[in-house]
């Protein structure tokens, strides 16, 4: 029997120019281990942005890795968790790591949706966490460790097992708060393509209806949410102000995302502030 080609190379990986991609987000090759996994997933998250802005305009072009690699990595723009996890895992994958596409439920005491991609990536023997297109959330891998903390920019997170499931915790306000559940369960591409139909077009999705961009940094986590412009600090502290349309342009270059005159002027129609 001849298999077909998307089963054949499935991920579609050699689509990607892994140079092009490591002088976007600043990195050299280096060898798999978990200290270069981890400069190369911090790298990631520090140059690319968390941004819906195409979902929003209804003019996304999929999640296909060409498409992908087009926005991101040609054009410096951002994405969300489908572009962004699986363009980590392309790299990952040329450069030797065991990368395994995952997918999550978010705040699943709330019976969130079970839409989040996310990775597994093994380095020094070690399975790792990596998700790096979950918004201002993780900075670096985690250990796939029962009760495993690391310090994500200054916000303690942890990994419990939990039967078959992971829970990815943050500590907050002395408690530890459930963000993401998960399974190791391998998905196929076909699979995200579902999600990412049902997450950039269903009324219901917290993408369709309002801006979301995200940028984390050691310290800092800014956040544009609907025209809410959203500071917050491992401290505690949070400041949040509102965002008018003559600031709109500035403050979506001051989180990394550049939009042509064509889009921001498309955007501006539709931008409640």
């Amino acid at each position: 029997m001849t298999l077909a080609p998307e089963q054949v190379d499935e991920w579609a990986v050699d689509t990607l120019d892994l140079d092009a991609y490591l002088r976007r987000i600043g990195q050299e090759r280096a060898k798999p281990s978990a200290a270069a996994l981890r400069e190369l997933a911090k790298a990631h998250v520090l140059a690319v942005p968390f941004e819906n802005v195409d979902v929003v305009l209804g003019q996304h072009k999929g999640i296909a890795l060409e498409d992908v690699i087009g926005k991101l990595v040609r054009r410096q723009r951002g994405g969300y968790c489908y572009e962004l996890g699986s363009l980590f895992a392309a790299a990952a994958e040329q450069l030797g790591y065991r990368v395994r596409r995952l997918v999550a439920r978010v705040q699943p005491q709330k019976n969130g949706p079970y839409t989040h991609m996310t990775l597994v990536v093994e380095a020094d023997g070690v399975q790792h966490l990596v998700d790096v297109g979950f918004g201002a959330g993780m900075l670096v891998p985690m250990p796939l460790v029962d009760g495993a903390v690391v310090d994500q920019a200054g916000w303690p997170h942890r990994l419990v097992a939990d039967g078959d499931w992971w829970r990815l915790q943050k500590l907050e306000d002395d408690d530890w708060t459930d963000l993401h559940a998960f399974t190791l369960t391998p998905m196929h591409r076909i699979d995200y393509e579902v999600y990412h139909h049902y997450t950039s077009t269903h009324p219901r999705s917290p993408f369709t209806g309002q801006l979301v961009v995200m940028r984390l940094e050691e310290g800092l986590s800014r956040k544009l949410v609907g025209e809410e412009f959203i500071v917050e600090r491992p401290d505690g502290s949070k400041e949040t102000t509102k965002v008018p349309a003559a600031r709109l342009d500035a403050t979506l270059r001051e989180l990394d995302v550049v939009l042509a005159d064509e889009e921001l002027a498309k955007l501006l129609k539709i931008y409640p502030g």
